[in-house]
């Protein structure tokens, strides 16, 4: 009799909003299962062959430290310029119309289409100390290429079209009445600025902010023509697990992708939670 009623039962079943959720979400779960989860637990795993003292003395290894400080300080100050210009270039595309306008707009691209050793030869021969730039530069005292400001500016070069794209729509669906609201009760352009239409772009920013981290801190075909790749110098993380491959570390290359892979989910974390704090904030989300 039980038996009997479970066809009946499935049958009567309300129809789910999203057709074939149960279907397409166990699809969900296993491809982010085998595309990221077991790289990562993989990754995790072989570190820990080196014990917890190995990761002690890889943590006390001054050169990891030196590459970690810079890939990560330069990513970090690559991602906060990139959200200033980002924020500015989105605003000049959005509310403003002139000649070459699209040009403008696709050149935005341009760093996604490139191959990464274009990118990092490019920069490189622009800032070298015979380049178009470097020469400036250089009679100024500024060296730029070869330097940690050269990892900075490849950091800002190939994270700029995150921002600006993350930015670009959502500045667009800003209700213009708001601003004129504003205006209307005595607010100054800056005040519209700052207390309308930056907590509305605030949660878009935040995740351009964090994507052009991301995508800079693992970075290597930009940044290696340009760093100069001097040990303690400028000498970049994702080199030095390079190097620990070519000499057979394999324990303690993982390690110190182990060690990147915390501090970058750690940061990127944290903007999460900043970002939700900003849609709570703003109405946007729950």
């Amino acid at each position: 009799m039980a038996a009997a009623s479970l066809p009946g039962k499935f049958l009567n079943r309300a129809p789910s909003i999203i057709p074939g959720f149960g279907l397409t979400m166990g699809i969900t779960v296993s491809w982010l299962s085998f595309i990221v989860l077991l790289p990562l637990v993989a990754l995790v795993l072989r570190a820990t062959g080196i014990g917890f003292e190995g990761f002690a003395a890889m943590l006390g290894d001054q050169r990891v430290l030196s590459a970690l400080k810079l890939s990560f300080g330069a990513a970090l100050a690559g991602a906060l310029i990139n959200a200033f210009a980002g924020l500015i270039i989105a605003w000049v595309l959005v509310r403003y119309t002139f000649p070459g306008r699209r040009l403008v707009d696709g050149l935005i691209d341009l760093p996604f289409a490139l191959p990464t050793a274009v990118s990092g030869l490019a920069l490189a021969a622009l800032y070298a100390p015979n380049g178009w730039l470097g020469v400036p530069l250089a009679e100024l005292g500024i060296k730029v290429a070869f330097t940690p400001t050269g990892v900075v500016i490849a950091c800002m070069f190939i994270g700029l079209p995150f921002v600006v794209r993350q930015v670009q729509p959502v500045l667009g669906d800003v209700d213009k009445a708001l601003e004129e609201a504003a205006a209307t009760l005595g607010a100054t352009r800056v005040q519209t600025i700052f207390r309308v239409i930056l907590p509305m772009i605030l949660p878009a920013l935040l995740a351009g902010f964090a994507l052009a981290f991301a995508r800079a801190v693992g970075e290597y075909g930009s940044i290696i023509f340009i760093a100069g790749n001097l040990p303690f110098k400028s000498e970049i993380a994702p080199l030095l697990i390079i190097i620990k491959l070519e000499e057979f570390n394999y324990e303690g290359a993982t390690a110190i992708a182990v060690i990147m892979l915390l501090l970058s989910f750690a940061v990127l974390l944290a903007v999460n939670l900043l970002q939700s704090w900003g849609r709570r904030r703003t109405g946007l989300g729950s």
